[in-house]
């Protein structure tokens, strides 16, 4: 009987190798917005409006802060490699990258403006709002250097 008990007090702390893995619900909301943008932005290579470049930057900084292998396998993609690896090495991107990347910019500051205007937002957020996209145009237009593709 004394030895039945020694064997089960032994079972209970004894590890069996197969642990369950705690899971962080803040990586898995990073995850699923990161496959989120992901899908959008690469739906953008072949839809006209819908920016390619901000999105995949939003899923590269998703996948970072989610896991290790997720962010390795995404910066090995042919999309990444295409639409950003340039800019988060060098800082540089090509022509055709910045002019996606300032017409999406340009249509979302539009229509964000637009609904300003119907809600007869203050004339400061206004003008902070075309600050923004100013600041954003110099910045991708003359900082960022361009190279050829």
């Amino acid at each position: 009987m004394e030895n039945n008990t020694l064997v089960q007090k032994e079972y209970k702390g004894c590890s069996t190798g197969h642990s369950s893995p705690v899971v962080n619900p803040i990586k898995i909301v990073y995850i699923i917005f990161g496959m989120l943008f992901l899908s959008i932005g690469a739906a953008g290579t072949v839809l006209p409006l819908v920016p390619t470049t901000p999105l995949v930057l939003l899923a590269a900084v998703c996948f970072a802060k989610s896991s290790n292998r997720l962010h390795s396998w995404f910066l090995s993609t042919r999309l990444y490699r295409k639409t950003i690896d340039g800019f988060v090495r060098d800082r540089v991107m090509t022509v055709k990258a910045k002019l996606a990347l300032l017409t999406s910019v340009t249509v979302f500051m539009c229509i964000s403006f637009a609904t300003m205007v119907v809600f007869h937002t203050p004339v400061f957020l206004k003008i902070l709002l075309a600050m923004i996209w100013l600041s954003h145009v110099i910045y991708f237009a003359l900082i960022v250097k361009t190279v050829k593709n």
